[in-house]
């Protein structure tokens, strides 16, 4: 059943917004956040074809879908082929889904292959983000964003996912592994500047919040997924109207779930401690 949020006026909005690509139109509406939002376009041949041409490695992935389920990591490279003096460069092509590679010769032979796997179901196709790394394995952040008992939108947490050794995706529910931000940024930020690229973190959290919320007015709440590359400048990879509050009770500041929850109480959606 569908969460239904209601305004005085008695026009009554739905809390939750499904397509990733509505959720990413919405972002773009705020000029200050294109900088932050990694190209995206509905999945076609020719777009996935073009892209992959200009940034050699993109996502795939379910116009709707969760926890990292049905993403693809698609990439073209080089080889070279012929004798001396005649070697020609030829692009090949291989895709992984889940823990499994494909490789092909031609972008074509591929492009059947993503077909069958996809079903025609409406896919995105994404600029791909070069993860940092902790540990030899890729990781993202979750911003959690929400709407106070007063209705002013607090980032209320950033928690780090850690991708499982052999998958392409962070979910944790897709076999990756949690760890606090400061933790993930330990290798790459002094001490001394890791607090204030958090508050970063958590100001862009909200402008996210503000533009979904500009044109979705019933969302009370958002899960930021945002990567960062090797500059460090996050990339908003994917906005949730239904995040998990769940993960943040691993970390060792209990106090940050225990806001998630009072808050999402405080707009009527409950949260059970596991």
């Amino acid at each position: 059943m569908k969460k239904i949020g209601k305004k005085s006026s008695g026009i009554r909005y739905s809390r939750y917004v499904m397509s990733k690509m509505r959720k990413t139109k919405a972002v773009e509406a705020k000029a200050s956040l294109r900088q932050y939002v990694p190209t995206t376009k509905r999945m076609t041949h020719d777009t996935l074809k073009q892209m992959l041409a200009q940034h050699k490695m993109i996502y795939i992935k379910p116009d709707i879908g969760m926890f990292g389920n049905g993403v693809i990591r698609v990439e073209q490279t080089e080889a070279v082929a012929g004798k001396e003096k005649e070697n020609i460069v030829e692009p090949l092509y291989r895709y992984q889904s889940g823990v499994k590679v494909r490789k092909f010769k031609t972008f074509d032979e591929m492009y059947t292959s993503i077909i069958k796997l996809t079903k025609n179901r409406p896919y995105l196709t994404q600029k791909g983000i070069h993860l940092l790394k902790h540990k030899g394995n890729r990781f993202d952040l979750r911003v959690m964003v929400q709407q106070t008992p007063t209705r002013a939108w607090e980032t209320t947490g950033v928690i780090g996912r850690v991708a499982h050794p052999s998958k392409i995706v962070t979910n944790f529910h897709n076999g990756g592994t949690l760890k606090s931000v400061e933790t993930l940024l330990r290798s790459y930020l002094p001490i001394s500047q890791r607090k204030g690229y958090v508050r970063k973190l958590q100001g862009l959290g909200q402008q996210v919040a503000q533009a979904i919320h500009a044109r979705y007015k019933g969302v009370k709440e958002i899960g930021v997924d945002v990567a960062l590359d090797h500059e460090l400048h996050p990339w908003i990879l994917e906005v949730n109207t239904s995040p998990d509050p769940y993960i943040f009770q691993r970390l060792s500041d209990k106090s940050i779930f225990y806001k998630m929850r009072r808050y999402a109480r405080a707009y009527n959606r409950p949260v059970k401690k596991s």
